[in-house]
């Protein structure tokens, strides 16, 4: 067995990467594409080592040639040349290495994957002669797609002009790397290839020329699924930067990870454990209407402040002029935290967007962990009662401890803050998680206009399930400071998509209410769960969330890498938050009963 590599390409959307280097010299963690693929290919046993590796090289191609000569690969390399490769496609590169298929049974790559070597033996194990890899479709594939039937046998190749999105749920991607044997080259492919080349010219890929062959009767060639093995395609710097989080060490995956702070949509086989989200909400028929109206909403302006003011204080209950809608909560906290004056009292460790805003020397700091991380309204009120602060925050269930203070206690802080002359912040993102909801939350006219000096912080992504929206609010009885915030934000701060969802939000409100109940079950029962792992000590909580302890042999790091990299599952380690004193702590979210089975699973495996 052979191997052939595609490697003539400009790759032009790399940019500057690809200014003077072919796209298979590009860096993934320090290693260049064809010395990781070359060395995999070392590694080779079908059953006997490769005979060859075939490269097709095209543009800098001596630039790559000098360079796989220094890598000292044992196996015989050599190379066809593509001198037109500005102007053909991968067709004719593989055109001109057909004399290499018809010799001998091939492995086809391209130049510009990344893989773990797990794929490559997949499809070299497999006693089937002849073999395209696929992949189940995900978001963030391009290119060619394939169905299959039951047999795996490939009933169509779809190119991206035939793609349809409606019809992802039976596409397969085709990982662009390939088993030939010796027949099926010289029967089938080589005469189509050659066919195809002359009669359509060679500006076309190689996938086509299969796409001809999967019409025929007995067209010798199967498809080979792969289940769970890393792969990637890289194209532009985006891609580049993809890869690396996905293939480096665990300490250096899990640092990259979390520096995404988000997205991670784009990695399908995450579980993703960290960031805080609803898990039974918004339900389908509210995800129907706003996908049925995702053309209008895309393609015309969203309202200004004034409007959604509006639409937030329908939402909420309370007077327009008492609340302002943000991008996200982040975006508000942002312009309120600029607006303080004086020290801020604190209570740690909590949500750290508020605290890293201002200098250390603003700060005055209740630390909670000597108390297992409770607190009361009492303990905060007697230990503020003497400090020099003008504001104090209260996030309320807090993150990351899930400490929750009771709305009739809250309501005694909003008092004595008064009294005191200190502007009080509630963050209240997560109450609607606590036992009693709806009716903790702070956010009535009579509450807001009782106490002026009070700013409730609502997170609308954590609670109400669509962080993708980035909504929030911030709401305050003092007409003056809203007003002003209003001023300090864009006037199109938020988009269509998020103004449609709270226009219609009040037809789902039950929904909605029942979705939390459904959730104070499921955390419940996942929290006995947890507590069942020998390692975990988890501490109860009234948000969507738990920390827990990890406790010997683990520490909250190793755990954290070894639950990402062996089980593809993200967890928060809160081991580098303030006010942790260097214990050991993970953050974990709670999602419906099938994903937190799934780590509980995870955890009692390791």
């Amino acid at each position: 067995m052979q191997a052939i590599i595609l490697a003539a390409g400009m790759g032009k959307r790399l940019g500057d990467l690809t200014q003077n280097n072919t796209k298979c010299m590009v860096k993934v963690n320090g290693v260049t594409l064809i010395e990781r693929l070359l060395r995999q290919l070392e590694k080779v046993k079908a059953p006997e080592a490769l005979s060859r590796i075939v490269i097709v090289t095209g543009y800098e191609g001596r630039k790559l040639r000098e360079y796989v000569d220094t890598l000292g690969i044992k196996c015989a390399i050599e190379y066809v040349d593509n001198p037109i490769y500005a102007t053909t496609n991968n067709i004719y590169s593989l055109y001109l290495a057909k004399d290499y298929l018809m010799r001998e049974d091939t492995l086809l790559f391209e130049s510009d994957l990344i893989m773990e070597d797990s794929v490559i033996e997949r499809i070299v194990q497999n006693p089937y002669p002849s073999l395209a890899l696929v992949d189940k479709f995900e978001s963030w594939m391009d290119g060619t797609v394939v169905t299959l039937d039951y047999e795996d046998n490939i009933k169509s190749f779809i190119p991206g002009s035939k793609f349809s999105h409606e019809a992802t749920e039976n596409y397969y991607k085709t990982v662009n790397i390939y088993k030939f044997s010796k027949e099926f080259s010289t029967s089938h492919y080589v005469p189509f290839l050659a066919a195809y080349s002359k009669a359509l010219g060679n500006n076309e890929y190689y996938e086509q020329v299969l796409r001809v062959i999967a019409l025929l009767d007995k067209p010798e060639i199967k498809a080979l699924r792969l289940s769970g093995e890393a792969w990637y395609e890289i194209d532009d710097v985006q891609d580049l930067d993809i890869a690396e989080s996905m293939f480096c060490k665990p300490e250096e995956k899990l640092k990259k990870m979390e520096g995404r702070y988000g997205g991670y949509w784009r990695y399908p086989r995450i579980l993703d454990f960290c960031y805080l989200v609803n898990p039974y909400f918004p339900n389908s028929r509210l995800m129907s209407e706003l996908k049925a109206n995702f053309d209008r909403l895309v393609c015309n302006y969203p309202s200004g402040m004034r409007v959604n003011s509006l639409l937030a204080g329908k939402y909420f209950g309370i007077k327009h002029n008492y609340v302002c809608v943000g991008n996200g909560a982040a975006e508000l906290i942002k312009g309120l935290m600029e607006s303080l004056e004086g020290k801020l009292g604190v209570v740690l460790p909590t949500f750290e967007e508020y605290p890293n805003r201002l200098s250390k020397d603003r700060l005055v700091c209740f630390e909670t962990v000597e108390h297992d991380f409770a607190y009361t309204a009492d303990m905060l009120m007697e230990y503020f009662e003497d400090k020099d602060i003008s504001t104090l925050l209260v996030v309320n269930p807090d993150n990351p401890s899930g400490n929750f203070i009771p709305r009739a206690d809250v309501l005694r802080l909003c008092a004595w803050s008064s009294k005191k002359g200190i502007k009080l912040i509630i963050d209240e993102s997560f109450v609607d998680f606590s036992e009693g909801t709806p009716n903790n939350t702070l956010l009535t006219n009579s509450v807001l206009e009782s106490y002026p000096h009070l700013v409730v912080v609502k997170s609308i992504s954590k609670s109400y399930g669509v962080p993708g929206l980035r909504l929030g609010i911030m709401a305050s009885g003092d007409e003056q400071f809203i007003s002003w915030l209003k001023k300090d934000v864009a006037i199109w701060n938020i988009n269509s998509l998020g103004e449609f969802y709270m226009q219609i939000f009040g037809k789902y409100e039950k929904n909605y209410q029942q979705a939390c109940v459904q959730f104070m079950n499921e955390r419940r029962r996942f929290m006995n769960e947890l507590s069942a792992v020998p390692f975990l000590r988890v501490l109860p909580s009234q948000a969507n969330y738990f920390l827990c302890e990890v406790l010997p042999p683990y520490t909250s790091r190793q755990l954290t890498e070894t639950l990402l990299e062996k089980h593809d599952i993200l967890i928060k380690d809160c081991s580098g938050k303030n006010a942790m004193k260097g214990r050991n702590f993970i953050r974990i979210a709670v999602r419906d009963e099938k994903d937190n089975n799934a780590l509980t699973e995870a955890m009692k495996n390791i």
